[in-house]
C-alpha cells in the first residue's frame, strides 16, 4: 500500500527559495546562463549542491600540498584517487549527465594522484623512510 506522506517543512522552504530565485535571480542572468538555471542538474536540484559542497575535498587536498609528503596517508589519497576516478566515469553514465559533478570528482582524483606521486617520490628519494618514520613515531 502506498501512503501519501506530508512533505517536510524544509521542502516547502526550499521550493519557496527556488520560486524567489526564479523571480529575482533568473531575470538578471545573462541569456547564456538561463538554460543552466533550469537544467535538470541545475542550482535548483541536489545534483548541483552536492558537488558544490564536495569541492571542500579538493580544497583539503590542495591544502595538504603544504604538508610534508612523509605525513600523508597513501591509503587516504589512494581512496580519493580511486573514488574520484570511479565517480567521474559514473557522472557521464547517469541521466541527467552531470558535468559539474564530474568536474569535482575529476579534481578529487587529481588531488589524490598528486599526493600519491609526492608520497612515492619521497619514499623513492628516502630509501630509509620506514626506519625514519619509526624513529620519530615509535613502533606501531
Amino acid at each position: 500500500l502506498c501512503r501519501m506522506h506530508k512533505p517536510h517543512p524544509l521542502s516547502a522552504l526550499y521550493r519557496l527559495m527556488c520560486n524567489m530565485g526564479d523571480k529575482v535571480v533568473y531575470p538578471l542572468l545573462p541569456s547564456f546562463c538561463k538554460p543552466a538555471w533550469n537544467h535538470a542538474a541545475g542550482p535548483k536540484t541536489v545534483f548541483f549542491w552536492a558537488p558544490t559542497i564536495k569541492w571542500a575535498l579538493v580544497g583539503a587536498g590542495l591544502a595538504d600540498l603544504a604538508r610534508p609528503a612523509q605525513k600523508l596517508s597513501p591509503a587516504q589519497n589512494g581512496a580519493l584517487f580511486a573514488t574520484g576516478a570511479i565517480w567521474t566515469r559514473y557522472c557521464f553514465m547517469i541521466h541527467p549527465v552531470n558535468v559539474y559533478l564530474a568536474s569535482v570528482n575529476f579534481f578529487v582524483m587529481l588531488t589524490g594522484l598528486a599526493q600519491l606521486c609526492r608520497i612515492a617520490h619521497y619514499r623513492y628519494t628516502h630509501p630509509n623512510w620506514e626506519h625514519e618514520h619509526h624513529e620519530h613515531h615509535g613502533p606501531r
